[in-house]
């Protein structure tokens, strides 16, 4: 029988002592593990998302919520902003670029977004399927939203209001399925793309509505004014002058009253990150936030309760070492007498202190394995979550380098639990020990 299948025997002979060692020590691992994982695919996801993105332009109301909903989409939005204003924002000498976002409706949970091509141009999204959208109530929708809800080109379905199930439908008016997108790793992936006039069309529908109304009565009160001054030709011309300005403004207000969610911002050089938020902030009616900003702020609130449930599951790891130092410890008292006996028929010192570090070393490995796979067990559920509130899935579930350093860690604990048995192997008195016995 070689070192190996010995450590292995001894190990197994203790089963309630190994099983305790083991469970703390995967669950120390298998915590800083998930919390890696987890982590790394919120930072992917949410720099993925803000690439090309300098500031954000909304209603007033919190930053953050800001940036959540129009960014991330797992926010409600602050409010609208008018697009007259937004504009004249856009027209900035530092500002290369402007997309404006119009939100509010969903369907089976997936955001209705209305908005430009350069949407997804920023997320670098290709058409794998159809065309991208090119009309009022044509859809353009994203990988995510194809596969989970088995659509294809040519469905048509409606909209409802708000982001919760249980909203109005808006049944008169259908959206038409003309494109779907590649997958892209990003927020596009969860959203259904249309014209920003979709969004106007559903919500301000029976406003326009009115509006013609009256804009017909006031042309039939004019016609039947005109009927009765038909003698006077210069008065005639006067009113039909008054009456096409009368249109004119009422054009000039439809504009101006056409509003939108949010605008999304990118500075042509950095001189607009030191002006332009605080001017936008003061001096408007809008309020601008900086992802990059908002996003750091936001991973220092979440890296309190990561840093705390990080130290936790070292604590953990710490006491599963001392663990394995007990049983280590206690296993070698009683078999002091063994070991004596295997340094009588030629086993040298060596080989029982490796004896003694397999084990530990083993215990340590077993542990680090099964601590990996409760790490991925917890990432499955926690995509699982994610999945069915925020349509965010987690993807590609790579080893990452700081679980190396997390098996280097282990295995020092390990070994530094070991050392002293293997000290104690080593300076075994073997006539002392057989004659004591």
């Amino acid at each position: 029988m070689n070192i190996f299948q010995l450590s292995f025997r001894n190990i197994i002979s203790r089963p309630l002592s190994t099983t305790l060692s083991l469970v703390l020590l995967s669950l120390g691992v298998g915590i800083i593990s998930l919390l890696l994982q987890v982590s790394h695919h919120i930072q992917e996801q949410m720099e993925n998302n803000v690439r090309g993105i300098d500031m954000v332009t909304g209603a007033k109301g919190s930053p953050l919520q800001l940036i959540l909903s129009a960014v991330y989409h797992i926010d409600n939005p602050t409010g609208n902003i008018s697009l007259q204003e937004a504009e004249q924002l856009k027209q900035n000498p530092l500002i290369e670029s402007g997309i404006p976002l119009s939100y509010g409706d969903s369907y089976e949970g997936y955001r209705i977004v209305g908005t430009n091509h350069d949407y997804p141009n920023l997320y670098e999204a290709t058409v794998t399927n159809g065309r991208l959208w090119e009309k009022s109530f044509e859809v353009t929708i994203g990988g995510t939203v194809a596969k989970n809800l088995n659509m294809k080109i040519g469905d048509t379905f409606s909209g409802m209001h708000g982001f919760a199930e249980g909203g109005d439908v808006h049944g008169d008016h259908e959206y038409n399925v003309v494109g779907i997108l590649g997958y892209t790793n990003s927020v596009i992936d969860q959203l259904i793309l249309t014209a920003t006039e979709s969004v106007w069309d559903v919500h301000n529908h029976e406003g326009h509505g009115n509006d013609e109304q009256v804009a017909h009565d006031d042309h039939d009160e004019d016609h039947e004014h005109d009927d009765h001054e038909h003698d006077h030709e210069g008065e005639h011309e006067h009113v039909g002058h008054e009456h096409h300005d009368d249109h004119e403004g009422e054009h000039d207000h439809d504009e101006e009253a056409k509003e939108i969610t949010a605008m999304l911002v990118k500075f042509r050089n950095p001189m607009g990150l030191i002006q332009l938020p605080r001017m936008v902030n003061e001096n408007t009616n809008m309020q601008a936030a900086v992802p990059s900003y908002e996003i750091y702020r936001l991973f220092g609130l979440m890296g309190v309760g990561i840093d705390t449930l990080t130290s936790i599951a070292f604590i953990i790891m710490i006491v599963s070492g001392l663990s394995v130092f007990i049983s280590l410890y206690n296993a070698l008292k009683d078999r002091q007498y063994e070991m004596a006996l295997m340094r009588n028929y030629g086993a040298s010192r060596w080989q029982l202190v490796w004896l003694v570090l397999q084990e530990s070393l083993l215990l340590t490995l077993t542990g680090y394995l099964f601590g990996v796979i409760f790490s991925r067990i917890g990432l499955w559920l926690v995509s699982e979550l994610m999945e069915a509130n925020y349509h965010y899935e987690f993807s590609n579930w790579n080893w990452l380098a700081a679980e190396g350093w997390l098996l280097i860690t282990a295995l020092a604990i390990g070994l530094v639990s070991s050392l002293i048995p293997a000290i104690h192997v080593f300076r075994i008195n073997i006539s002392k020990t057989l004659a004591n016995v």
